[in-house]
């Protein structure tokens, strides 16, 4: 039998201190690639192969596109592949286009990116439905990491690739995370995310500077993660005099271990495409305050069951959950483990909707 090959292009860095629930897939998904035979080359950003990644075939950029990476790797003879992936990389993009016609390879691009809350502007979407009428016929699938990706893949680009699309959810491994066994009478809050004007956690900030500063004493919240915006909140808990509530803890690649120390995620996004956090935090029976319809792109919070949510940059309603749980008014049941979201948003089940499509 002949040996198929894999190429693997990733927009994405892999760093030492963040591994996560796609860290985790890839390797998953080299694992089990290997295992039923296919030969499989992974394209990254970063500085080195951490080793957490060393049995994968890996080859880095640091200052190139990952996408121009790979088609400099295609001019060597002994490069061939029959299936290419990729990973947050532009859609419909000629790239797709100069691969199709060196490699004649099948095409399958994930689509994880969050839109803006307020939509695309009117050039923006006429570029995006040129690029579909152009670039399109060259990719063989469209995935979706949830169906509000799905939606908008069909939207921007088009009706013609509705054929072409599907929806392979994100996953976790469930088994790595220790499960909350119950409440602690002092609330523990986390946010755990990029930080980034999107992820809302200014609006946390500004919701927390609304509580009376005598129920206040009883809130911690701790902060983990790094990004662009991070200078700007550390200035904004300062301004509102929130240090002694808000502790910024940088980026951790052991979160698995620390959810269960707290009670409550608030992930206040302005927008996503699967959310792993929330998914995190559930599995580790934490109760999940979120968007509507952002934070809860999944559905998996319900209201007074296993958490609260509240409108994107609903500054006034956040604040009011807060006051509610450190007033101890809210009246939720107990914890308990959904094992069927488990199932459902599973590594496993992701890797094997990957290689379903390769076979």
């Amino acid at each position: 039998m002949t040996l198929k090959s894999i190429a693997v292009i990733c927009n994405y860095e892999i760093r030492e201190d963040r591994i996560g629930g796609m860290d985790r897939f890839f390797e998953a998904f080299d694992t089990k690639a290997k295992t039923q035979g296919y030969t499989i080359h992974w394209f990254f950003k970063g500085e080195k192969v951490i080793d957490f990644y060393k049995g994968l075939d890996i080859t880095l950029t640091q200052t190139a596109s990952v996408e121009s990476l790979f088609l400099n790797d295609l001019k060597k003879d002994t490069r061939s592949y029959d299936y290419v992936i990729t990973h947050f990389t532009e859609l419909c993009a000629p790239f797709y286009k100069a691969v199709k016609l060196k490699t004649n390879a099948c095409c399958i691009a994930v689509d994880h990116n969050p839109r803006p809350l307020e939509g695309f502007p009117l050039k923006k979407r006429l570029k995006l439905r040129l690029k579909g009428m152009l670039y399109s016929r060259y990719i063989d699938f469209f995935i979706g990491v949830s169906s509000y990706c799905l939606d908008h893949l069909v939207k921007e680009y088009g009706n013609s690739i509705r054929r072409k699309c599907l929806v392979i959810y994100n996953g976790i491994l469930a088994d790595i995370y220790i499960k909350k066994s119950r409440l602690t009478n002092t609330p523990k809050f986390i946010i755990a995310c990029h930080l980034r004007k999107e992820k809302g956690v200014q609006d946390v900030i500004n919701a927390l500077a609304l509580v009376d500063k005598n129920l206040l004493r009883k809130f911690k919240l701790d902060v983990y993660g790094e990004g662009p915006y991070e200078h700007y909140l550390k200035l904004l808990v300062a301004d509102l005099n929130l240090e002694e509530y808000v502790k910024f803890r940088g980026s951790r690649n052991d979160l698995h271990l620390l959810y269960h120390n707290y009670d409550y995620l608030i992930h206040a996004s302005h927008g996503e495409t699967f959310c792993f956090t929330v998914v995190e935090s559930l599995v580790s029976n934490l109760r999940v305050i979120t968007t509507k319809g952002a934070g809860n792109i999944l559905g998996l919070v319900k209201d007074g069951e296993n958490g609260y949510t509240f409108n994107i940059m609903g500054i006034n309603e956040l604040s009011n959950i807060i006051v509610d749980i450190l007033k101890n008014e809210e009246s939720m049941n107990e914890l308990k483990t959904n094992q069927e979201m488990i199932d459902k948003f599973s590594t496993e089940r992701m890797v094997d909707g990957y290689l379903n499509l390769l076979s």
